[in-house]
Parts: structure tokens; sequence; C-alpha cells
């Protein structure tokens, strides 16, 4: 599928192919529903509803969630897109699949954390975002559901994973991969570097694929 995004809206990247992949090897039962959290352009959640999902997609984005409506509408893919931070408006709700490819680049003091910077800002650990995803969305997730992430390894695969245990699921790694440092990162790097977070030739980074499923 081919992709608008509004100025500000983060464009599919490796991360977004990578987790793509991984939705493609879950099973969809009939009636299951997935929830697309900061979905921006909207990619994941149309290839979750061409696998058959009924497909809930929330941004805090305006833009996003323009741009996630109007690739919906080009792709003829049925997607009820809300503007809302994070899972505040969808207490009450369960879902069989939630997906998330949040932002995960840690972020030097002093950077805008407003307006289009949301789409890449994640704190100085990265991991502003997705210590709230591992503690809000288990509660989500029906008996059975699963709950599929991508991150950069820098923003702390083994945090990841012990939260969302604590959380009652049955979390792992499932799929690792390298790629060359998108612009955000690159753009980071002398300061990574300085973090300890990064070798100081380092011109790759290692994202990886956490699955994990409510018993």
């Amino acid at each position: 599928m081919t992709f608008i995004a509004l100025p500000g809206v983060y464009s599919p990247q490796d991360d977004t192919a990578l987790l793509a992949e991984a939705l493609r090897n879950e099973p969809a039962p009939p009636n299951a529903e997935a929830l697309d959290i900061g979905t921006g352009t909207g990619a994941l959640a149309l290839v979750a509803a061409q696998r058959g999902y009924r497909v809930t997609a929330v941004d805090v984005s305006w833009r996003a969630v323009l741009t996630a409506k109007a690739n919906a509408w080009l792709a003829r893919l049925p997607v009820h897109v809300l503007r809302g931070n994070l899972l505040a408006r969808l207490t009450g709700r369960r879902f069989d699949l939630i997906l998330s490819n949040p932002p995960y680049a840690p972020t030097p003091p002093g950077l805008p954390r407003r307006g289009a910077a949301r789409a890449w800002h994640a704190g100085s650990d990265g991991r502003l975002l997705l210590d709230r995803i591992c503690q809000e969305a288990p509660p989500l997730l029906r008996p059975g559901g699963v709950l599929l992430l991508v991150h950069s390894a820098v923003s702390g695969e083994e945090t990841t994973l012990r939260q969302l245990r604590e959380a009652g699921l049955e979390a792992e790694v499932t799929d690792r991969r390298w790629v060359a440092l998108g612009p955000v990162l690159r753009s980071r790097h002398p300061w990574l570097h300085l973090q300890g977070l990064m070798e100081a030739d380092q011109s790759k980074e290692e994202l990886v694929i956490i699955r994990a499923r409510k018993s």
C-alpha cells in the first residue's frame, strides 16, 4: 500500500515494516478486534484491517488522525480512528490484538516535546511512552489476546519484558533486525554515544519485536 503523510507525521520505515511482518504471522479469528496505539499514517492499522480485524486506531496528533483517516479512505479499508492520549479514551474496551510502534528514540534535554516532535521524542531513556504502554495496554487485552510492540534495543528490551511479565503477560522477543540508523537516531548519534548507548562508529541499530500474550 502507498501512504500519504502530513508534515510532522511519522512515515513508515523499517520498524513499521518489521512490526507489519510480525502482524501477518498472527492468526486473525473471525470478528477479532485490534487496536493500533500511536497510529501515525495508519499503516499498521490498515494491515490489520486487510487481514480481517475490526480496527480501532488512536493518536494524540490531529495531523496523524487526519492522515490515518485519509489513508484508510484511499485503501477502502474500515478503520475507526480516534484522537486521544494513548489509551485514555478506551477504558472498558477489550481487544484481541494490540499493536504499537511508539516513539522510542532517547531525547537530549532541551529539545521541544510538543507538536510534531511528539512523533519521535521519548524522554532521556526512550521510555516515556513505552512504560505507559506496558502499564496501560495489558488490561485492555482479552484472554488469549496479544500485544505486539517494536522498539530499538537502545530503549531497554529487558525493561519492556520485565514490565509486561509483571503485568501478567507471557512476553518474549520474537524477532531482531539490524537496520541503518534512521534520521532521528542519526541526528542524535553524538549524544547517544556520550550516554553510552551507541558506539562512536555505529551506523546501525537493532530493532526488536516483543510479543506478549495474556493467558
